[in-house]
């Protein structure tokens, strides 16, 4: 059955069974990849994932089923589950459902066709030639990977709620190696957005020139400098750390930033902003995982922190309103909360006037080993690390193997400066992040 046809069967056996108070929530995504090795399809792949998750309260208790399956047999059966459900769950924690009424934006990402398979293969053989031509260092390892990716999102409840979204996205993924006979190196640029806009040429030689750049690179001498985190690195960071900015995390006591709102916890020019409606992201949506309405938000203004980030249920335990950022990661996953695009808003300075302002340091513009060497509780990080040393106010000799040490939350006060281009540099999970350069002064820096 097609969605529309399974919702209205599973709201007649609804009612069937009396029950008033129930949501229904529907995801479907489908992928093709093409990966390359040398000149040829190394892999091909597709995909299509996707079910249903139904709640229902019973008495003061919600009971939940989910499925994959969207035949008339299992919309009756996903209903019964769920009563069934409630029935055995003694839960003293408060449930929530999405009030229809709410006003929603609307997104400026456009809907366009995927390009065919066909179409992909011949897109990414193509930018396989444009890597290998675009130096003799150019060695096998390099890849071209493009993924078509389809996503929907569909709610109904029994208070008025009957929402869709879908987006759709080609993007791609060049991974450079490039070798001088002495040693290696890599490099990767991403983009997404439609097939026919991309500048595949552009993006496979920034990944090229990247990696060639790194050839040679000494180790950074240990020591405490002004850092320059590259628009990617900076995103890196705000990944890594964003859950502290969920206001679930911070009623478990996972985060440090509970309670400090109308606090200041930056430097007067951060502004740290979540956008569901970011233009870069093609991935928009108008509203959350429990139908709320979305809403571009500042969560730092100008150093103070003004909200964290919250859904129906931690909104009701601060006493404040939803600010529209319930997640799931799956259709048959718990409601958490998630941001958008976090974006760090940029400032109004050239990448060459933040150097010329940092006058000597380091300039990091790629940070390995956040899993275990970042803590989003502490907000103690220390990172691997490549990049460049500054001298004189610019760029000079490449640098890696060395260790980048602070903590975020200080870091973020002692921000001095940002550029003033955002670049999307990452997803993570539900979420985009996009950051400009940044000049922080005083990180420690261990090498030689």
């Amino acid at each position: 059955m097609k969605y529309e046809d399974f919702k209205n069967r599973v709201i007649a056996e609804a009612k069937a069974q009396g029950l008033t108070d129930y949501e229904l929530y529907y995801t479907a995504s489908e992928s093709v990849s093409v990966d390359t090795f040398r000149h040829e399809i190394n892999e091909f792949s597709a995909s299509n994932e996707g079910g249903v998750c139904f709640r229902a309260l019973v008495g003061d208790q919600m009971g939940y089923a989910s499925t994959e399956d969207l035949s008339e047999e299992e919309a009756v059966a996903i209903v019964r589950r769920a009563a069934e459900n409630a029935t055995v769950l003694e839960s003293a924690e408060k449930v929530f459902l999405g009030e229809a009424g709410g006003q929603y934006e609307q997104t400026s990402a456009k809907p366009y066709p995927l390009p065919a398979p066909e179409e992909l293969v011949k897109a990414a053989l193509a930018g396989q030639e444009i890597a290998y031509q675009a130096d003799p260092l150019v060695i096998d390892g390099t890849a071209t990977n493009l993924i078509n990716a389809r996503d929907s999102v569909a709610i109904y409840n029994s208070r008025g709620l009957d929402l869709h979204c879908e987006n759709s996205a080609t993007m791609l993924v060049s991974s450079a190696v490039v070798s001088n006979g002495k040693e290696m190196n890599n490099a990767y640029e991403m983009k997404s957005g439609a097939l026919s806009e991309l500048n595949m040429k552009e993006i496979i030689e920034k990944a090229v020139k990247d990696a060639k750049m790194k050839l040679g690179a000494g180790v950074a001498p240990t020591g405490a400098y002004p850092v320059v985190f590259a628009p990617k690195a900076m995103a890196t960071l705000l990944a890594t750390f964003s859950s502290a900015f969920s206001a679930e995390a911070a009623q478990k006591g996972l985060s440090p930033l509970q309670g400090k709102e109308g606090s200041v916890i930056a430097a007067p020019c951060v502004t740290l902003i979540d956008d569901p409606f970011y233009p870069e992201n093609p991935m928009q949506r108008p509203f959350d995982a429990e139908g709320m309405p979305s809403c571009r938000k500042e969560v730092i203004c100008k150093g103070e922190l003004t909200t964290l980030l919250h859904n129906l249920k931690t909104a009701a335990v601060a006493g404040v309103k939803t600010t529209g950022n319930a997640s799931k990661r799956g259709y048959a996953a718990t409601v958490g909360v998630s941001p958008f695009t976090f974006v760090l808003e940029p400032g109004s300075l050239t990448e060459e006037e933040l150097l010329a302002k940092a006058d000597h340091g380091v300039y990091i513009d790629s940070l390995q080993g956040t899993h275990a060497g970042a803590n989003p509780i502490s907000g103690d990080f220390s990172l691997q690390s490549g990049g460049f040393m500054i001298e004189n106010g610019a760029k000079t000799e490449a640098v890696k193997a060395f260790t980048v040490a602070g903590n975020f939350y200080e870091m973020l006060k002692h921000v001095e400066a940002l550029s003033k281009e955002a670049k999307l540099s990452g997803m993570g999970g539900v979420t985009a992040f996009a950051a400009p350069a940044v000049l922080v002064s005083g990180l420690s820096i261990a090498g030689k």
